[in-house]
């Protein structure tokens, strides 16, 4: 059995949360204050339905597809795993992801000891993820003709960021997506990342195992607040919100990057709010910490030496000059 990697997040850690976090993906112009509304007035009181026939329905009417093609699920994390179980019960023993992607896809493979194929369609399972993290850049070509096209029934689109593409077209065709597991986790993109529930698209031909993906779930795997964030997740003044944000993340992001290449960083492109970028000297994460600052360092993504960096606003952007002024000698005098 492979070992298992630790879990690396951005945003909260043990130590509590930053007054300017620069590590979670999270839409920086959030929380969405319309559903922030909605939360406030949601009655927890009793158990919402089971079922969730009533959400199912509402999202299965928003991506056009049967009500009985979409699952309910506690985070795009918790399906992560119940996916790689799924698939593990049947029969799937191999598992491809990109290079660099999200962790928890290798983390989920090597606690049911699955092995992982170092080639795209070598593969029983394929995680896809479009924009990724923590490059926010879309999938190759030859990837994406590999597991969709060619390679396995199990290829699995986490499309947590999609609401959030600044520029650029997918790699994948609408016909592509349809042929996957579609992973939707909207708390990103409202900005209420603390508030956990996501949503599968199961494809055409998958139903078969949809029995099994509902029977390794608890019940009520999403709670009355979670259900109120999905349900209104479809929303036209929601859809709008997010929509008018778009251009306000972009001017944070290229204000940013403008910022830190003026000051000798390495900026990765990126079709994101996010991106990769590599300072002129190391940087130390518990110093920037107590300045207020955090950021995310990408060696846990493959990526030693880079750290990821979200847009954020002027006052952040503000507060992160400062810090690193401190933190690498000489960085004023670098512009």
């Amino acid at each position: 059995m492979m070992s298992i990697p630790p879990r690396i997040h951005g945003g909260a850690d043990a130590h509590g949360s930053v007054r300017w976090d620069f590590s979670s993906n999270a839409n920086a112009c959030g929380p969405c204050p319309i559903v922030v509304d909605v939360l406030r007035g949601v009655d927890a009181s009793g158990y919402p339905d089971p079922s969730y026939e009533a959400l199912r329905r509402s999202l299965s009417r928003w991506h056009g597809v049967e009500s009985s093609r979409i699952l309910i699920g506690c985070s795009a994390s918790e399906w992560v795993q119940r996916l790689t179980v799924c698939a593990w019960r049947h029969g799937v023993r191999s598992v491809w992801w990109p290079t660099h992607a999200y962790g928890d896809y290798a983390h989920a493979a090597a606690a049911w000891g699955m092995r992982r194929a170092m080639e795209p369609g070598t593969a029983d399972l394929a995680w896809l993820c479009e924009p990724g993290s923590p490059l926010g850049d879309n999938e190759s070509c030859t990837a994406v003709a590999a597991v969709v096209d060619t390679g396995s029934a199990w290829t699995v689109l986490d499309c947590a960021y999609q609401p959030l593409r600044l520029s650029g077209e997918p790699t994948l065709t609408p016909a592509q997506r349809a042929r996957c597991w579609q992973l939707w986790s909207p708390n990103k993109a409202l900005g209420l990342t603390g508030v956990r529930a996501a949503y599968l698209i199961v494809p055409e031909g998958g139903q078969g195992v949809v029995q099994t993906l509902e029977a390794l779930a608890p019940s009520w795997p999403v709670g009355s607040h979670g259900v109120a964030l999905l349900h209104h997740w479809t929303m036209p003044e929601v859809q709008q919100w997010l929509q008018d944000s778009l251009p306000t993340l972009q001017r944070w992001k290229e204000e940013l990057e403008r910022s830190l290449v003026a000051h000798g960083w390495d900026c990765l492109p990126s079709h994101t709010p996010y991106f990769c970028a590599r300072p002129p000297a190391p940087l130390s994460a518990q110093v920037l910490r107590r300045h207020g600052i955090k950021l995310r360092d990408a060696t846990s993504f493959g990526l030693p030496g880079r750290w990821r960096l979200s847009a954020q606003s002027d006052d952040a952007r503000h507060a992160l000059l400062r810090a690193l002024a401190v933190c690498i000698p000489n960085f004023l005098e670098k512009v």
